[in-house]
């Protein structure tokens, strides 16, 4: 079974995101041919000469007449070596929450610049918001080097000028790779380009194939919030079903039961498909433990030895994603996990400048796309970690309760760590 590799694009507007994921998905012939003839035609139609690739992405008509990417377009594909699911982003300001909704479940993440202009404010702002969800590692694509003569000293000062961001930002060097490209041709795509003898790294698809795809959540420690309770009575079954959120589950692990702290061991892991030794990060799996302790939907298993915190009162990051602005007394929902409990925000704390990539005073009130700290207080208890530890106890997102409409993602702690 091939693994698979969770990752998101993300630039400035006109970096040639969508014409990259279209030139991906083209030549890994990964598009059906009735797809390649409707952009043919739709191609002509604009006096183009050659595809327009960007077009086998961008599906909404509106994008297709502006010419932008509007909503986030999730796309599967596979190669022999792997399989993926590709989330491309807009890169206009006003659409930065749809990067942190693409952004949020990504392993790695593709950052386009334009060969001509380099590092500009936008790439600053969503290699901010890459390193706030805690993305762990970052592509650098330096796309359209066809249209700077493929210059050798421009493009590797481009690539030190974001090193130098990257690093800002928490990023390890290791984590960051920059590949030159240009998606219009195909230089160093999917196939290596005789035109840039001078790079000697992987091509955008070789890295992507040979990538590591170990989530961090699979070192951490076990959090699995319960989705369903199974009870068979005439076998006297019970078992707690859903996903292992980080680390792994075995039988005669010693868990915790949170919110209400009672301890017991595992005394089995099963699936559809039979029991198993051992399940992971990702897998679900019902759970039976050796004692009967009072469990229901809502409540998070946890290993013994280094549980969640309980709390009702967080200290967060909230990426705010509505039109509608958020006051402090506001009273929402905020889901967490598998559990829904009403809060109240408090004091709106320093909010992120992703211009300047720095905080700046606490505004009155937080409008769409901005990001900031903010304190809440929720009616229940929850078993919480911290964003930046593990990302599934540590996010979490609010709620608008008439209409049910998610207003913000929220991520437990101050994950963007800026460093000096």
């Amino acid at each position: 079974m091939k693994d698979l590799l969770r990752f998101a694009t993300a630039g400035s507007v006109d970096d040639g995101k969508s014409t990259l994921v279209g030139r991906l998905l083209y030549d890994t012939k990964s598009v059906l041919a009735d797809q390649i003839e409707a952009v043919q035609r739709a191609s002509v139609d604009k006096g183009l000469s050659t595809p327009d690739l960007s077009l086998l992405v961008d599906g909404l008509r509106a994008e297709r007449e502006q010419g932008i990417t509007i909503d986030v377009a999730y796309r599967y594909f596979s190669t022999p070596t792997r399989e993926f699911v590709l989330a491309d982003t807009p890169g206009h300001v006003q659409y930065t929450r749809n990067t942190v909704t693409g952004a949020s479940t990504a392993e790695l993440a593709v950052l386009l610049v334009d060969a001509r202009y380099g590092v500009v404010e936008q790439t600053r702002r969503h290699a901010a918001v890459l390193a706030l969800l805690q993305v762990p590692r970052l592509v650098l694509a330096i796309n359209k080097i066809d249209l700077i003569g493929y210059d050798q000293a421009a493009l590797e000062a481009i690539g030190k000028d974001f090193a130098g961001l990257a690093r800002s930002l928490g990023f390890a060097d290791d984590a960051v790779v920059t590949i030159p490209v240009s998606a219009l041709v195909g230089d160093n795509v999917v196939d290596r380009s005789e035109r840039t003898p001078w790079y000697t790294g992987p091509t955008l698809l070789g890295h992507l194939e040979s990538v590591p795809v170990t989530p961090p959540e699979a070192d951490s420690p076990f959090r699995m919030p319960v989705q369903y309770v199974i009870r068979e009575h005439a076998s006297d079954y019970r078992g707690y079903a859903g996903q292992v959120a980080s680390g792994t589950v075995r039988p005669g692990d010693a868990v915790v039961v949170l919110p209400g702290g009672a301890t017991t061991t595992v005394a089995g892991v099963d699936t559809a498909d039979g029991p198993l030794d051992a399940a992971g990060a990702g897998r679900s799996v019902t759970v039976r433990l050796a004692d009967d302790i009072d469990l229901s939907r809502g409540d998070v298993l946890a290993t013994a030895a280094a549980p969640p915190r309980v709390t009702n009162e967080l200290d967060a990051t909230l990426c705010w994603l509505s039109d509608k602005p958020l006051r402090p007394g506001a009273r929402l929902l905020l889901k967490h996990g598998t559990r829904t409990t009403q809060v109240i925000v408090g004091a709106l704390g320093d909010r992120l400048d992703t211009d300047t990539v720095s905080y700046v005073d606490a505004p009155e009130q937080l409008a769409a796309n901005d990001i900031a700290r903010v304190s809440l207080r929720t009616a229940d208890a929850l078993p919480v970690d911290d964003y930046a530890d593990i990302r599934a106890t540590g996010g979490f997102l609010l709620i608008d309760p008439p209409t049910g409409n998610t207003l913000a993602a929220g991520l437990v702690g101050d994950p963007l760590r800026l460093q000096a």
